[in-house]
C-alpha cells in the first residue's frame, strides 16, 4: 500500500470513530467549509480506502468480532425479547417493585433481531417493481421507443 499523508492517517483513524467522514475531516485538520467534499474524496482514494478497511479488519480481529459472533448474539436477543416478564409497579407502602400479574415481552427487540438474521441469511431481498400509469407492468421496449421519440422531438424543436 502506497504511505499515507499524517493527514490522511488521521483522517482514517477518525473515520472509525463514527464512520462520519464529513467530521473525521473536521477531526483531522481540514476546513469545516470543505470537509464534506474533503471526506468524500479521501474515501475514494483507493489508499486511504484500503487502510480504512485495514483498520476495521484489525479491529474486528482484535476484539474476536466475526458473522458467528453477530449471529449468536442476535439470537440470543431475540430469545431474550421473546421471554415474557412480568411487569412491575413500584408499591410507595412496602417500598419495593411488586408484581401486577400482568405480563409483557419485547416485540420490538425481537422483530429487528430476527430481521436482521433473516437479511444475513438472505431471505429478504429489497425489490423495485415498476408499473406503467395504469398498473400493469412497464413494457421496457414501448418506454424505450418514447423516449428516442421525445428526444427526437426535443432535437427537432418541437
Amino acid at each position: 500500500m502506497a504511505k499515507l499523508t499524517p493527514k490522511q492517517e488521521q483522517f482514517c483513524q477518525e473515520y472509525l470513530i463514527d464512520l462520519n467522514a464529513t467530521q473525521a475531516a473536521i477531526r483531522a485538520g481540514y476546513s469545516e467549509d470543505s470537509a464534506g467534499v474533503e471526506g468524500c474524496r479521501l474515501l475514494k482514494n483507493a489508499n486511504v480506502y484500503a487502510r480504512v478497511k485495514e483498520l476495521q479488519a484489525d479491529r474486528l480481529e482484535k476484539l474476536q468480532i466475526n458473522q458467528d459472533w453477530v449471529l449468536l448474539r442476535l439470537m440470543q436477543i431475540s430469545d431474550r425479547c421473546m421471554q415474557q416478564e412480568e411487569v412491575k409497579e413500584f408499591d410507595y407502602v412496602s417500598k419495593e417493585l411488586k408484581g401486577t400479574g400482568e405480563y409483557q415481552f419485547d416485540s420490538n427487540g425481537a422483530n429487528k433481531s430476527t430481521e436482521l438474521i433473516g437479511k444475513h441469511l438472505g431471505m429478504f431481498k429489497d425489490r423495485i417493481e415498476h408499473t406503467g400509469a395504469n398498473g400493469g407492468a412497464i413494457d421496457l421496449n414501448v418506454a424505450l421507443q418514447n423516449a428516442k421519440e421525445i428526444n427526437k422531438a426535443l432535437e427537432d424543436g418541437i
